[in-house]
């Protein structure tokens, strides 16, 4: 990070600063009950795709969404709620600065991410898809199942045969 205090060297290193210095700037707030319910510690966490956040100023302000892509070099992140029309019609996102909003659901499908975060307890994604549920039931099943090959009847039928006389 930088260490003056003249905003022009401030300025210039934020413009010209690399991305992975570029990801401490793209930090918002979290909810505060999500924060107690979580047990985060942090104030602010990095905000990332799929994670849900609410608007805080701006024109937008009080509109929640589910953030599509974050533009780290920018500064603005794109929700799935904010669109908007071109004079031909056709439809674009929105920009939105990530200081102007606070997260109220983290996406905590990333492992790394929520051991970053240092969690008490990570929720367990649901089964949202019943047939994928049977699917991985029959496929446990089946493994159970011992594997029946050619031979092995008529290796049966004598070890039978044998026993019998």
């Amino acid at each position: 990070m930088i260490k003056s205090s003249k905003p022009r060297k401030q300025r210039r290193f934020r413009f010209k600063a690399p991305l992975h210095e570029l990801q401490h700037f793209s930090h918002s707030h979290v909810d505060k009950s999500l924060a107690k319910k979580l047990g985060i510690t942090k104030r602010a966490v990095q905000v990332s795709k799929g994670d849900t956040i609410k608007i805080m100023s701006g024109k937008n302000r009080g509109k929640t969404g589910k953030v599509l892509r974050v533009d780290m070099r920018k500064g603005f992140l794109f929700i799935d709620s904010m669109k908007k029309k071109n004079s031909r019609g056709k439809e674009f996102d929105i920009p939105i600065r990530i200081n102007n909003v606070y997260i109220t659901d983290l996406n905590l499908s990333d492992k790394v991410r929520a051991g970053k975060l240092k969690l008490k307890a990570v929720p367990k994604p649901a089964v949202s898809d019943t047939k994928a549920a049977k699917a991985d039931l029959e496929t446990k099943a089946a493994a159970a199942k011992p594997v029946s090959r050619p031979g092995d009847a008529t290796v049966a039928k004598e070890e039978a045969a044998a026993a019998v006389s």
